[in-house]
C-alpha cells in the first residue's frame, strides 16, 4: 500500500460543509458539498467526507474550520458555567463595560443580551495580589474549597473558569487555585485566565477566561466524536484545527484552547488569500467571502492580513489573535423582510435547516438565495452541480406574496432590490475596513469567494470603483483550500507597562530586562510548537510590540528584530501611525504588551497552471438564459459558460454568466473577464487588451 499522500480540508458554514481534497504527488484537488447537520454537526463533517469517497487510510493530514464555539455562544448552547475569582470581585464580569454598541448608539431601549453566567454561579475566594504582582493576602485553599463545592454541588456547573486580579504578572494563585478544584472535582472543566493570555485588562481577561470555559465542554465532545468518526473511517494521520488568527493546531492543543477557534472558518479564507496575493502578485487586495449566513471582508496589505487581538462575540471580548474581519449577517441564507414598509435582508438567516424556500425543506420566507433564482442567476437544474434540484416555483411565489405585492413591485423587480440592499450593506461593511482606515478601495483587488461571493462581487466593484474582481477555482470551497496552506501556529504575550523613551521622568523600560521576558515567551512559543509536532530547530519565531502615544486608548503592532533599539522600534511606530492615521507626535511611547509568534513551516499546495486555449471562449458557451442586469436594470439575455471549459487567455463580456456546479460568477453588462495563466476568473470595469 503506498504511504498516505492525501491532504484533506473541511470547513463548516451555516448551510453547507465543504470539504477538499489535495494529492500531494500530482497536486491535484477534488471538491464536494454536504449539509450542515446543526443538531449533530460532526456528522456534516463526516457526510462532506464521504461525499468526497476519499480512502481515509491514505489521508496524512486532516484539518478543520468551524465555528462551533461561535454558534454555542451565539444560540446560548454552552453548558452551565461558575466563575471562581477574588473576594470582593464577583461581579466583574456581569458588569463589564458602560459602553453601548455603536449599532445600537442612538437605541434608548437598548438591552444587553443575557449574560453567560448567573450571579449565583459567580464566587469570591480570600487570596491577593497587587499591581506589581506582590502578595497581599496569601491564598486560602479552605475558601477555594468551599467555593468550588458550592458551584459544583449546589448550582451544578459543569465548567468553571477561574480570573484572579493581576494575575497576569503572576499565575501561582490562579495555578493553585485551579490545582485543588481538579483534586476536589476531577469530572469539572477549568479554565485558567493565565492559561490562556497573560494581559492586563480584568474584565476583558475574565470574559475570554469565561468564553473558553462555556465552549469547552461542547467543542470537546465535538472534537472526539469527529475523531472518532475519523478512526472508524480508517483515519490514522495528524488531524489539525484552524485558529482564528491564521494558522493550525492539533485537535489537542484545540480542546484546551477552544476560544482560539471561534472565528476559524472565515480564517481560511484568509490564509489562502495571503498565499494567493504573493503567488498572483497582488499585495493588496479585499478578501469577500459570502457564504450561507454571513459576509466576511478582510483586507490584505502588503501580503500581509491586517491582525488584531481582540474579538468580540456578541457584546463579550475576547483577546485572542485574530483577523481584522468584518462580518455582517448577509449570506445566501439571509431573510428578506418588510419593516414598516422598507424592505431589509438580513441578520436573520434560514441556515441549513429548514434553510431557502427553493430549496424546498420547509423553508418559508424568502431568502438571498430564493432572489437569486429569480433573478435568473442560478440554474435550479444545475445546483451543487445537479445533485440537488431548487423550487423555483416557490421561490418566486413566497417572494412575490412577501415582498414584491406588499411593496407593488414584480417578483423580477423585488428581488432586485433584495440584492439592491445587500449591496448597500456590503459596501458600508467593506467601507469600514478601507475607507475609514485610510486605505483607497481603488488600489486592491477584490477576491471573491464563498457560495455567494462571486454573485455580489462585480456589482460591490462597479459600486466602489475597485479595479478588479478575482475568482479562484471552486471559491464555494476557498476557504477548505486556504486550510491546506496553513501554518502550525502558537501566539504568546505579556503585558509590560513601561515608557519606551531613555528619558522618561517616570524610568524607562530595561531593555536587557525587556530582551529577557522576549527568550522567556519565545520558550513557551517554541515548547508548545514541539508538543504539535515541529522540530525546535524548524521553528520560526516573529517578535511584535503593542505600543501608543502615552495617555492613548489605542494601540499599534510594531514587529522587531532581535535586537532591540529604542529609536528603530520608535521610527516603525511613527511610520505606522503616520500610515493609519496621516501623523506623528513627539510624545512619549509605552509599551502595552509584546507578542510572539512561533510558527511551524508546512508545504503549501502549487498553483495548478493549465495549458492556455485558443482566446475562444465559445467551446465553454452552454447556451444563453434570461436574467437580471444590473448594468441595465432591465431582464436581458446572458450567455452562459461551463468554467471547466474556458482556459487561460479566454475573454468576453457581459452580460455573462460562468458556471462551476457549486457557485456560479455573475457578470454584468459593461465588464468583461479574462481567464489569468492560472484559470482564474479576472473580472474587470475595462476591456483586457
Amino acid at each position: 500500500m503506498p504511504a498516505p499522500h492525501i491532504r484533506l480540508a473541511v470547513d463548516i458554514g451555516g448551510t453547507f460543509v465543504d470539504a477538499m481534497e489535495l494529492d500531494t504527488r500530482t497536486n491535484q484537488v477534488r471538491f464536494r458539498k454536504a449539509s450542515t447537520t446543526p443538531a449533530r454537526p460532526w456528522e456534516g463533517v463526516l457526510d462532506a467526507v464521504t461525499a468526497l469517497g476519499t480512502d481515509l487510510s491514505q489521508v496524512e493530514l486532516f484539518i478543520h474550520g468551524t465555528t462551533l464555539g461561535l454558534n454555542a455562544v451565539l444560540e446560548r448552547r454552552g453548558g452551565a458555567t461558575g466563575i471562581i475569582t477574588n473576594e470582593g470581585f464577583r461581579d466583574v464580569f456581569l458588569l463589564g463595560r458602560g459602553n453601548v454598541p455603536a449599532d445600537h448608539m442612538y437605541d434608548f431601549q437598548y438591552e444587553r443580551p443575557e449574560s453567560l453566567v448567573k450571579r449565583r454561579y459567580t464566587a469570591g475566594v480570600t487570596g491577593r495580589l497587587d499591581y506589581q504582582g506582590r502578595v497581599v493576602t496569601e491564598l486560602d485553599p479552605d475558601s477555594v474549597r468551599a467555593a468550588a463545592r458550592t458551584l459544583v454541588e449546589e448550582h451544578g456547573v459543569g465548567s468553571i473558569a477561574v480570573c484572579f486580579l493581576h494575575s497576569f504578572i503572576d499565575p501561582s494563585h490562579e495555578r493553585a487555585a485551579a490545582a485543588l478544584i481538579r483534586e476536589a472535582y476531577p469530572q469539572v472543566s477549568v479554565s485558567v485566565s493565565t492559561d490562556i493570555v497573560r494581559e492586563h485588562r480584568e474584565y476583558e481577561r475574565t470574559s475570554t477566561t469565561v468564553l473558553e470555559a462555556y465552549i469547552r465542554p461542547i467543542f470537546e465532545r465535538y472534537v472526539d466524536e469527529l475523531e472518532s468518526g475519523l478512526a472508524d473511517r480508517g483515519f490514522a494521520g495528524r488531524f489539525l484545527i484552524m485558529r482564528s488568527g491564521g494558522g493550525s493546531m492539533t485537535s489537542t492543543t484545540a480542546k484546551k484552547s477552544p476560544t482560539h477557534t471561534v472565528l476559524s472558518g472565515p480564517a481560511g479564507g484568509i490564509v489562502g488569500a495571503a498565499y494567493l496575493a504573493g503567488a498572483l502578485g497582488r499585495d493588496n487586495l479585499l478578501t469577500f467571502d459570502i457564504g450561507g449566513t454571513s459576509l466576511d471582508a478582510c483586507v490584505i496589505e502588503a501580503g500581509s492580513p491586517v491582525a488584531a487581538y481582540e474579538a468580540q462575540l456578541e457584546h463579550f471580548p475576547l483577546l485572542i489573535p485574530t483577523y481584522d474581519i468584518r462580518t455582517i449577517g448577509a449570506g445566501g441564507g439571509s431573510i428578506a423582510w418588510l419593516d414598516r414598509g422598507l424592505l431589509k435582508v438580513g441578520p436573520q438567516s434560514a441556515g441549513a435547516d429548514p434553510g431557502p424556500v427553493c430549496y424546498g425543506r420547509g423553508g418559508q420566507r424568502p431568502t438571498v438565495t430564493d432572489a437569486s433564482v429569480v433573478l435568473g442567476y442560478v440554474d435550479p437544474d444545475r445546483f451543487l452541480a445537479g445533485t440537488m434540484g431548487l423550487q423555483a416555483k416557490a421561490a418566486r411565489a413566497a417572494l412575490d406574496e412577501q415582498i414584491a405585492t406588499p411593496l407593488g413591485l414584480s417578483p423580477t423587480a423585488a428581488a432586485a432590490g433584495v440584492y439592491d440592499v445587500l449591496l448597500a450593506r456590503t459596501v458600508g461593511a467593506v467601507r469600514q475596513i478601507t475607507v475609514e482606515r485610510g486605505h483607497d478601495p481603488r488600489v486592491f483587488s477584490l477576491l471573491a469567494f464563498g457560495g455567494a461571493g462571486p454573485l455580489l462581487a462585480p456589482l460591490l466593484a462597479r459600486e466602489m470603483g475597485i479595479r478588479e474582481v478575482v475568482v479562484p477555482f471552486a471559491p464555494s470551497g476557498f476557504s477548505a483550500w486556504g486550510m491546506l496552506s496553513a501554518d502550525i501556529v502558537d501566539d504568546f504575550s505579556r503585558t509590560v507597562l513601561a515608557t519606551l523613551d531613555a528619558d522618561a521622568p517616570e524610568g524607562s523600560v530595561d531593555l536587557a530586562a525587556l530582551e529577557a521576558m522576549f527568550g522567556e515567551v519565545e520558550a513557551e512559543a517554541v515548547g508548545s510548537l514541539v508538543e504539535q509536532g515541529v522540530d525546535a530547530g524548524s521553528a520560526v519565531l516573529e517578535r511584535q510590540l503593542e505600543l501608543r502615544y502615552l495617555g492613548q486608548e489605542h494601540t499599534l503592532i510594531v514587529t522587531v528584530g532581535a535586537e532591540l533599539d529604542r529609536d528603530a522600534i520608535r521610527d516603525a511606530f511613527e511610520q505606522l501611525h503616520r500610515t493609519r492615521y496621516g501623523h506623528a507626535m513627539s510624545n512619549r511611547l509605552q509599551i502595552l504588551n509584546l507578542r510572539v509568534r512561533g510558527i511551524g513551516r508546512t508545504t503549501r499546495p502549487e498553483l495548478v497552471r493549465p495549458p492556455a486555449g485558443d482566446g475562444d471562449p465559445t467551446r465553454a458557451l452552454l447556451g444563453h438564459r434570461d436574467a437580471f442586469d444590473f448594468g441595465t436594470r432591465e431582464v436581458a439575455s446572458f450567455a452562459v459558460y461551463d468554467r471547466a471549459k474556458l482556459t487561460p487567455g479566454d475573454r468576453f463580456a457581459g452580460p455573462a454568466l460562468v458556471d462551476e456546479g457549486t457557485s456560479t460568477t455573475v457578470v454584468p453588462s459593461g465588464q468583461y473577464v479574462e481567464v489569468d495563466p492560472h484559470g482564474y476568473l479576472l473580472v474587470t470595469l475595462e476591456e483586457a487588451k
